[in-house]
């Protein structure tokens, strides 16, 4: 459970007594039942982490809704979004192993996160992480309703994969971007778990060289 879930159960519970007190006991049902939902919506189950090499886990719950090239700043980069409802656990998760490069926070509209012009304009914390070589983006994006970005996290500090990192409140989205090149492993409609369901596969960046030589000499004989 996060935290945050109690201080918001707390408050509504606190308010169904008063009603009850000083009302209809009958009407303190509704402050009980929001109770019960903030309870239940920061809930935040355990996870078998894989420890596949070159493995890029989900960093959130909920449902692929874009696994597509796009080009990001004149390169190629594999994107994939995922939506987050407001029935989804909503603490997120690291992608990959590796060092926090950059952090920064995006001022912006509050769009349905199913919008796709959503991942640029919307209101959103942007993580830059290196891990054996690579570089790995990771979007949390606020949503219609989602209105706070959680983010624990600093520049320079290390991350294990899977490691939870912050959440989105409320119904929000979250894209992972990274090189074009690795191995996509899931598709639109699926459904993902933080921390758990892999989204690619990458090859370090040494290997990747080493490829690209011996098929350089091939091509010479």
């Amino acid at each position: 459970m996060v935290r945050d879930g109690y201080f918001y159960a707390l408050g509504f519970v606190a308010a169904a007594v008063l009603i009850g007190w000083f009302a209809q006991p009958v009407w303190a049902v509704v402050p009980m039942a929001l109770a019960l939902f903030f309870l239940w919506f920061f809930r935040d189950p355990e996870r078998v982490i894989p420890d596949a090499p070159g493995a890029i886990v989900s960093p959130g719950d909920g449902k692929v809704t874009d696994a597509s090239i796009v080009s990001v700043n004149g390169e190629k980069q594999a994107r994939i979004s995922i939506f987050l409802s407001v029935f989804d656990v909503h603490v997120n998760r690291s992608p990959i192993a590796g060092v926090v490069r950059d952090i920064r926070y995006q001022r912006g509209k509050f769009l349905n996160a199913m919008n796709v012009a959503s991942a640029e304009q919307n209101e959103q914390n942007i993580v830059r992480m290196e891990g054996d070589g690579q570089v790995v983006v990771f979007k949390q994006i606020a949503g219609l309703l989602a209105r706070r970005i959680v983010f624990y996290q600093k520049v320079g500090d290390r991350l294990e994969r899977g490691q939870r990192v912050g959440l989105i409140k409320f119904g929000s989205r979250v894209d992972v971007l990274f090189d074009a090149t690795a191995s996509l492993q899931v598709k639109v409609g699926d459904r993902v778990r933080g921390g758990e369901s892999i989204l690619a596969y990458l090859q370090p960046k040494g290997e990747l060289a080493i490829v690209g030589r011996y098929s350089a000499a091939e091509g010479m004989r």
